[in-house]
C-alpha cells in the first residue's frame, strides 16, 4: 500500500552517517531505491523478529483456526469469550445491511460485530470466505500478524533516516518488544493493532502526490474504523496533522478540500458498515468516565507488572494502570537519544510543528483534566456536563499515550543514527533491545499463563442432560434479567451459540441502557402474566424474575427447575414431543406457586 520507503538522505561526512533533511517545500520527497537490505528481505527479517516475539510470548498453539479452547477457558476473563461469541453468531447468520449487524446475539437489545470487539475487518473477510473454508477463530493469526506488522512498520520508519540494516532491525525489535502492544494482545486483541499508529506516523513523515496520499489516508482510516474505536481517533488525529502540514505547503486547494471530506468519510463509512450506528445511546459505557482512567505521569517509568530491573513506583488503581511501561531498553534509548539530540539538534523539527501539535494534543487527552502523579490526582477543572458525557466514550484515555510514545522512540532512534552513525547506533540499539527483552521477563512470564495449552474445543459448563434436550425444543434463550454481563450470561451465551440459538445474554462493548430496561420490563411482565414468548427458554437470574415465573407458570404444563445451579423456566415442557431428558430431581426444583 505504501511502497518502498522514501529515504531522504544528505551525506556530509562519513558514508555511514546520513542525515535526514527536507527538500524545498514545493518538491516531493524523492524515493531512493536502496540496495539489498531495502528490498523485501529486510522487511521479511523484521517480520520474523515480530513473529518470534509473539511466539515466545504466547506460543504457537493459538494459531490453528479450529482451536478455540485457549480462548474459552476463562484464564484471562470474559473478553475473548465475547469476541468468539460475536463472531460465532455473526458467521452463523445471513448477511444483513449494514453487513455488521448481528441481531441473533442481543435480540431486541441490538448488537453488531463492532460492539462485540470481534475485529470487523477480519469478521467480514472470514464470513465471506465461509463457503470455501470454515474458520472458527482468527485471533491467533491476528495476534501474530500484529507482531509482524509492528516490526515491519518500524523497519520502514527507521528506513527514513538510514538504509543500514542493523539499526533498522534493532529498532524493529524495540518496537516489537513494546509492553503496551504485547499487553493488549494478551486480551484486548483488536487494540493490539499498533502497526496502524506506526503506519500513520509513516504517512506523516513522508510525501507523495496529493491523490495517492489521500487514497492512503482514506484506506488507513477505513481499516482503523474496522478494527477498534480507540484506534480510529488516533489514526484520524495523525491524518489531521499531515493534512495541516500539507496545507502549509500549499497543496492544491481542491485536493485539500476533497481529502477533508473523503478521509473522515472513510472512517464514517467503516463505522456504518460495522454496525456502529445500531446504538442510539450508551456510548459512555455502563461504568467509568473520562478522567478516571488517565495516564499517570509516572506510568512510563513504573515497571509493575512488566519490568524486573527497576523499582516499582506508586500508581493509580484503575484498570489501565500498568499498561504504559516503556521498558528499560526503551527508556535508555530515550536517554541516549536525548543526549545525541543535544549534540546535534534536528534542523527539521520546526517544519513538523503540526505533527508535534497533534501528538501533544493526544498526550493531553491521555493525561486528561485530572492530573495523576504516582496515584495522587489533582483535578484542574471540571468539564461541562455535555462535554463530559461525550468524552466518556473514550473513558480509557491512557491509551492516547501510544502515538506520542512511539513517535518519541522513533525520534530517539533518529537522534542516535545522526549522532553516532548508522553502524554504531545499530550496535547500541541491538544492545538496548537485549536489555528490553531481559527487563520484560516478568511480563512475559505473566502472559505465558494467559493462553495455556487447552483442548481444541472447550467443554460446555452446562452439562446437565436437560440443556441438550432443551436445545432441541426451543428457538431462543432468554436471560432474565439481561444486561451487561448479567448473572449467568457467559455459560448461557456459550451454550446458546454452540446450539445456534439466538439469545439476549450478552457482554458487549456498549449497550443502550434504555433498550435493556425496556426489555427487562417487558420480560418481567410476560412472566407474571404467564404470556410466555413462543419458543423461548427462560434463564432466571434474580429473585424478582423467579417470583414472576412462579406466579405465571402452569405446573401441569411448564417446568420450573434448577439445572447446574441455574433456575430455568421451560414453558410447555410437559407437552414437548419426543422429550427424553429426565425431569429434575425434586430437591433441585424451584418452588412453584
Amino acid at each position: 500500500m505504501w511502497g518502498e520507503a522514501p529515504e531522504v538522505l544528505e551525506r556530509r561526512g562519513p558514508a555511514d552517517t546520513p542525515r535526514l533533511v527536507l527538500p524545498p517545500r514545493p518538491a516531493l520527497l524523492p524515493v531512493r531505491r536502496a540496495r539489498v537490505w531495502s528490498l523485501p528481505w529486510g522487511a521479511l527479517a523484521a517480520a520474523l523478529i515480530g513473529l518470534a516475539v509473539i511466539a515466545y510470548t504466547y506460543g504457537l498453539h493459538i494459531l490453528p483456526p479450529s482451536h478455540t479452547g485457549w480462548m474459552l477457558t476463562g484464564t484471562i476473563g470474559p473478553d475473548p469469550v465475547q469476541y468468539w461469541l460475536g463472531y460465532t453468531y455473526f458467521r452463523q447468520s445471513p448477511w444483513h445491511w449494514p453487513p455488521g449487524l448481528n441481531p441473533d446475539w442481543g435480540l431486541e437489545i441490538g448488537s453488531s460485530i463492532f460492539f462485540s470487539d470481534s475485529i470487523p475487518l477480519m469478521a467480514f473477510a472470514f464470513k465471506a470466505l465461509q463457503p470455501l473454508v470454515e474458520i472458527t477463530q482468527y485471533w491467533g493469526f491476528w495476534i501474530f500478524a500484529c507482531g509482524a506488522l509492528q516490526a515491519v512498520m518500524a523497519w520502514r520508519l527507521v528506513g527514513l533516516v538510514t538504509p543500514h540494516p542493523l539499526p533498522r532491525l534493532a529498532g524493529a525489535a524495540l518496537f516489537a518488544l513494546s509492553p503496551t502492544m504485547l499487553n493488549r494482545l494478551g486480551g484486548h486483541f483488536a487494540l493490539g493493532a499498533h502497526f496502524l499508529l506506526l503506519a500513520g506516523l509513516y504517512l506523516c513523515l513522508t510525501r507523495a502526490t496529493p491523490g495517492r496520499r489521500m487514497a492512503e489516508w482514506a484506506g488507513l482510516i477505513l481499516i482503523a474504523s474496522l478494527v477498534h474505536s480507540y484506534l480510529l481517533p488516533m489514526v484520524a488525529g495523525l491524518w489531521a496533522c499531515d493534512w495541516l502540514a500539507r496545507a502549509q505547503r500549499r497543496e492544491p486547494r481542491a485536493h485539500q478540500a476533497a481529502e477533508a471530506l473523503i478521509a473522515p468519510g472513510a472512517g464514517l463509512l467503516g463505522l456504518y458498515l460495522a454496525g456502529f450506528f445500531v446504538l442510539r445511546d450508551g456510548f459512555g459505557g455502563t461504568w467509568g468516565a473520562y478522567g478516571a482512567m488517565q495516564l499517570d505521569l509516572l506510568a512510563p517509568f513504573d515497571p509493575a507488572p512488566w519490568g524486573g530491573w527497576l523499582p516499582d513506583l506508586p500508581g493509580p488503581e484503575h484498570w489501565e494502570a500498568g499498561h504504559s511501561y516503556a521498558g528499560l531498553g526503551v527508556l535508555l534509548a530515550l536517554l541516549a537519544g536525548a543526549l545525541a539530540y543535544l549534540r546535534r539538534p534536528f534542523p527539521w523539527l520546526r517544519a513538523r510543528w503540526p505533527l508535534l501539535l497533534g501528538l501533544g494534543a493526544m498526550l493531553a487527552i491521555a493525561v486528561s483534566h485530572r492530573i495523576s502523579i504516582g496515584g495522587h490526582v489533582v483535578a484542574l477543572f471540571d468539564l461541562p456536563e455535555r462535554v463530559q458525557h461525550l468524552a466518556d466514550a473514550l473513558r480509557a484515555s491512557e491509551r492516547f499515550f501510544w502515538p506520542f510514545a512511539y513517535a518519541l522512540l522513533l525520534a530517539a532512534i533518529v537522534a542516535l543514527v545522526r549522532g553516532l552513525g548508522a553502524q554504531q547506533a545499530g550496535l547500541v540499539l541491538a544492545a538496548l533491545a537485549l536489555v528490553q527483552f531481559a527487563d520484560l521477563q516478568p511480563g512475559f512470564a505473566r502472559l505465558h499463563g494467559y493462553f495455556p495449552p487447552a483442548p481444541a474445543v472447550a467443554q460446555l459448563r452446562l452439562r446437565d442432560p436437560f440443556w441438550q434436550e432443551a436445545a432441541r425444543h426451543y428457538d431462543r434463550v432468554r436471560l432474565a434479567p439481561t444486561g451487561m454481563q448479567a448473572k449467568h450470561w457467559e455459560e448461557v451465551a456459550v451454550f446458546a451459540a454452540t446450539h445456534r440459538l439466538p439469545t439476549d445474554a450478552v457482554y458487549l462493548a456498549r449497550l443502550d441502557p434504555a433498550r435493556v430496561d425496556a426489555l427487562n420490563a417487558a420480560t418481567l411482565a410476560r412472566l407474571r402474566r404467564g404470556d410466555f414468548e413462543p419458543g423461548s427458554l427462560y434463564v432466571l437470574g434474580d429473585e424478582a424474575m423467579l417470583a414472576a415465573a412462579q406466579q405465571g407458570m402452569n405446573p401441569a404444563r411448564d417446568l420450573l427447575g434448577r439445572f447446574d445451579g441455574i433456575a430455568v423456566l421451560a414453558p410447555g415442557w410437559a407437552a414437548m414431543p419426543g422429550r427424553t431428558a429426565p425431569a429434575p430431581r425434586v430437591a433441585e426444583q424451584a418452588p412453584a406457586r
